[in-house]
């Protein structure tokens, strides 16, 4: 991942269906020719993940580019993690120490919300077993990040919760 000073631009995503945001911006490296390569871990979308190549063109001159489609994956996939409220952000960090020694990558969105970018190098099948382990024990809810509704990156509300679970 990159940061925001490494001359990047923002590309947006319309989610209607989200239980959270309607929308949402990322980072991108514009690669040229409408294709942009997504530099952070999505926080709503699905079906979408860090270092995938997108195509986006803006729907008008003063918008930001809006993404159409994934042209090419990159091999990672995204977790997101909602601690329990009573977990204080120093409760919270062996979960993430440990996600992070099994090679995932982690951005906060706030106290309580976490998400994961899973390298195709890392073990996706351990790093969802603790996390499974976890939300066993009632310390967090977790879900996976596939594409929810053909085509579109938003939440599909007639979804049951446990079917993005492994």
């Amino acid at each position: 991942m990159t940061t925001p000073t490494d001359n990047l631009t923002k590309v947006h995503l319309d989610l209607p269906n989200h239980w959270w945001f309607k929308g949402e911006s990322l980072w991108a490296k514009d690669l040229g020719g409408d294709l942009y390569e997504i530099q952070n871990i999505p926080f709503c979308a699905y079906g979408l993940n860090c270092g995938d190549v997108v195509r986006a063109t803006p729907d008008g001159p003063d918008l930001k580019p809006e993404v159409r489609a994934v042209v090419k994956r990159s091999g990672n996939r995204t977790l997101r993690i909602s601690f329990c409220d009573e977990l204080s952000k120093e409760q919270q960090q062996p979960c993430l120490d440990a996600l992070k020694s099994m090679g995932a990558e982690l951005e906060r969105a706030n106290e309580q919300f976490v998400c994961v970018n899973v390298l195709p190098s890392a073990d996706y099948d351990g790093i969802v077993a603790h996390l499974v382990q976890l939300e066993g024990e009632g310390s967090l809810e977790y879900e996976t990040c596939e594409e929810r509704v053909p085509g579109s990156f938003d939440y599909d509300p007639e979804r049951d919760d446990d079917e993005g679970k492994d």
